[in-house]
């Protein structure tokens, strides 16, 4: 009564709150704005892109997934983060590796450019070929390689990106799979074993790798399951199932 104009003024503004659609806050607007940054980052993968036989993507770049001229504001710290956060929400493979280490692993790349790798199963081990193209890792399982030769397709490939190398000190990777033959446990199984043999500083680790590329005579397939064993790998377990070890 005794400010009739204020009053006025607090009911408009109370009748405009009204008015907002239901869920509608400040915290709402400032996740839909993060999402809309994303987007602005990262590209809606296979956007324009060729497969090539068995669903893979075929010249897969980072320019593909990435807006590449965006992140080069930003730190090695932030850029990490980003690519994590958002392939995490994916069902795929996916890191960020130190410029040396990368290094090491494409020096060593360049001299042995295939490796036989164990997959642990329920019961013994399925054993796959990885074989570098530039790149790209490619791995197929043995027995598809004994029964297809060169013919035999990729079951997974490894995707590595130096294109912030020199000037972020990262090496982006991701990866796709043919679900068919593997989930997202196995092809992480695989990716580390690329870690373990590629960028380890066990000359005997390495030295399997170097056997297997120029000596393949000399190559045992039970040492490369006695190194997995040695480095835990080799008893990772599928999820879902349970160790009778205690």
């Amino acid at each position: 009564r005794s400010s009739p104009d204020v009053f006025e003024s607090r009911m408009e503004k109370r009748s405009e709150v009204k008015k907002q659609p239901v869920g509608h806050s400040k915290q709402g607007e400032f996740i839909r704005c993060m999402e809309e940054k994303a987007r602005q980052i990262f590209f809606a993968e296979g956007l324009g892109s060729k497969t090539s036989k068995g669903g893979f993507t075929k010249d897969k770049t980072l320019d593909s997934i990435l807006n590449v001229e965006m992140v080069k504001e930003k730190s090695a710290e932030e850029i990490t983060q980003i690519w994590n956060q958002y392939f995490s929400a994916k069902d795929t493979v996916y890191a960020v590796i130190p410029a040396d280490k990368f290094d090491l692993i494409w020096k060593r790349a360049q001299n042995c450019p295939s490796f036989l790798y164990a997959l642990p199963r329920k019961e013994g081990y399925e054993f796959f070929v990885g074989q570098w193209s530039g790149t790209e890792l490619h791995f197929t399982s043995l027995i598809n390689v004994q029964t297809q030769g060169e013919t035999a397709p990729s079951q997974l490939v490894l995707y590595h990106y130096p294109d912030l190398q020199k000037e972020k000190g990262i090496v982006l990777m991701t990866a796709e799979m043919d679900s068919k033959f593997l989930v997202v446990h196995d092809a992480q199984c695989l990716a580390n074993q690329v870690q373990l043999f590629y960028a380890t500083d066990r000359s005997e680790t390495y030295g399997l790798v170097e056997t297997f590329n120029h000596r393949s005579s000399e190559f045992k397939y039970m040492s490369v399951i006695a190194e997995l064993e040695q480095s835990g790998l080799g008893r990772e377990l599928r999820p879902g199932q349970v160790s009778d070890k205690s």
